[in-house]
C-alpha cells in the first residue's frame, strides 16, 4: 500500500509527506488542479487509514537511529541537544522529536496504531486547502473523502512549563579546534502578548544579521566569530531564548563574556531611534514572503490558526510590530533576557576552552 500510495503520487507529479515537530504533526499534499480528487482520495487513506506494516517501521528505526549516531558527530547538534534537556528538563520540549534508540527501541507497531486512533481526529486537526477551489468544490471533496473520520474522546492536554532559571553550565569534551557555545534560558510562548516587542528586541541584539550587536561587536570589531544569532523560539506551552556561536576554543570566555555585556546592556539602555526604525522595517518588510507560494500560505494559515492569533492576523502583524516603543524593548529585555541565571553549553576542547578561567598568555 505505502508503495502504491508513492508510485501514484510521483505519476500524477504531486507530493505528499508529513512532517513533526515538538508542538504538531503536518500532513501535506500538493497536487494540480485537475488531479484534486485523486489527490483528496490519496490524502484520506493516508489520514485515516494508515497499516504501518512492520517492515517500514523496522526500516525507519534503522534510518533514525543511522541519523542519530551521524548526528552525535555535529558539535552543533550535540550543543543544542544539551541546551534543550538542560533548559526543559523531564519536560516534552526536552527530547527530541527522533526519539533516542533506547525509546526507540521501546516503540511497537500497536502503540503506533493506538496513538494514531486516539489523537489523529478532526476535533485535534486543522485543515488549510489553498488553491483554485470554490467552497462548494471544497465542501464536496471533505464530504466525500473525509465523512468517514470520526470523533474521538482523546484531545491533547496542555501542560504548564515550569522550568526556572538557574546558573547551569554543561561542558562537553571533543577534540574539535571551534567552541560550539550556546547561552539561553526558558523564553517565551508564541500566544503572549509581548512576543512582537520579544521580536524587535532580539532583532537588535542578534537577529538581524550583520546589523545586530552581537555581529557588530564579536564578529566585526572582536574578530572572533563568523556569525553569532540569537532567537526566540516560541512554542505552544514553552519557548527558549538562545544565542548560539562557534569561536575558537581560546576566545570561548571572552566571547561568553560579550554576550552576557550585551543581554545586560539592551536591559539597561534605551536602543537608538536608528536600532528601532531598522529592526521595524524588515520585519515588517520581509513579513510578506511568507506568502509567496500556496504552501506558505498554508503553512501560515494553519500557524496562525493554531497558535489563536486570530484571522485579521496578516492586516495586524504590521500594526503590532510598527506599536513598538524604546521603552517597550527595555522592558521585555529585562523581562525576557536574564544575564545572571542562564543555561550555558560549550561543546570544545575543554582544556583549551578553560570555561570561567582566566587564562593568561
Amino acid at each position: 500500500k505505502t508503495t502504491e500510495i508513492s508510485d501514484e503520487t510521483e505519476f500524477r507529479g504531486a507530493s505528499l509527506g508529513a512532517s513533526v515537530d515538538s508542538d504538531f504533526t503536518a500532513i501535506s499534499l500538493s497536487v494540480l488542479k485537475k488531479d484534486v480528487e485523486k489527490g483528496f482520495d490519496l490524502l484520506s487513506d493516508v489520514v485515516l487509514d494508515p497499516i504501518f506494516p512492520e517492515i517500514e517501521i523496522s526500516r525507519l528505526k534503522g534510518l533514525i537511529k543511522g541519523g542519530l549516531r551521524q548526528s552525535e558527530e555535529d558539535p552543533s547538534f550535540v550543543a543544542e541537544r544539551h541546551f534543550k534537556a538542560a533548559v526543559y528538563g523531564e519536560q516534552p520540549y526536552g527530547r527530541l522529536t527522533r526519539g533516542s534508540t533506547a525509546t526507540l527501541d521501546r516503540i511497537n507497531r500497536e502503540d503506533i496504531v493506538r496513538f494514531h486512533s486516539d489523537f489523529y481526529r478532526p476535533g485535534n486537526s486543522i485543515m488549510v486547502v489553498v488553491g483554485d477551489l470554490s467552497g462548494c468544490e471544497l465542501k464536496s471533496l471533505i464530504q466525500r473523502f473525509f465523512d468517514g473520520w470520526k470523533p474521538s474522546d482523546h484531545r491533547r492536554k496542555p501542560y504548564e512549563h515550569k522550568s526556572e532559571r538557574t546558573q547551569k553550565t554543561d561542558l562537553i569534551d571533543k577534540e574539535i579546534t571551534q567552541a560550539n557555545i550556546i547561552l539561553g534560558h526558558k523564553g517565551i510562548t508564541r500566544e503572549d502578548p509581548d512576543y512582537y516587542a520579544a521580536s524587535v528586541m532580539n532583532y537588535i541584539l542578534g537577529g538581524g544579521g550583520f546589523s545586530s550587536r552581537l555581529m557588530q561587536t564579536v564578529r566585526d570589531e572582536m574578530g572572533l566569530a563568523y556569525s553569532i544569532h540569537s532567537y526566540f523560539s516560541p512554542n505552544k506551552y514553552g519557548g527558549l531564548f538562545g544565542v548560539e556561536v562557534q569561536t575558537k576554543n581560546e576566545s570561548a570566555n571572552t566571547v561568553i563574556s560579550e554576550i552576557i555585556r550585551q543581554m545586560k546592556r539592551i536591559s539597561s539602555e534605551p536602543v537608538s531611534e536608528d536600532e528601532l526604525r531598522d529592526a521595524k522595517a524588515y520585519l515588517t518588510g520581509s513579513f510578506p514572503r511568507r506568502l509567496e507560494t500556496n504552501t506558505k500560505i498554508a503553512n501560515f494559515l494553519a500557524a496562525i490558526e493554531f497558535f489563536n492569533l486570530g484571522l485579521k492576523y496578516i492586516e495586524q502583524y504590521p500594526e503590532y510590530i510598527n506599536a513598538v516603543t524604546r521603552d517597550e524593548i527595555m522592558r521585555v529585555a529585562k523581562k525576557y533576557l536574564d544575564p545572571d541565571r542562564y543555561t550555558l553549553i560549550v561543546v570544545a576542547n575543554q582544556s583549551k576552552a578553560a570555561i570561567g578561567r582566566d587564562k593568561k598568555r
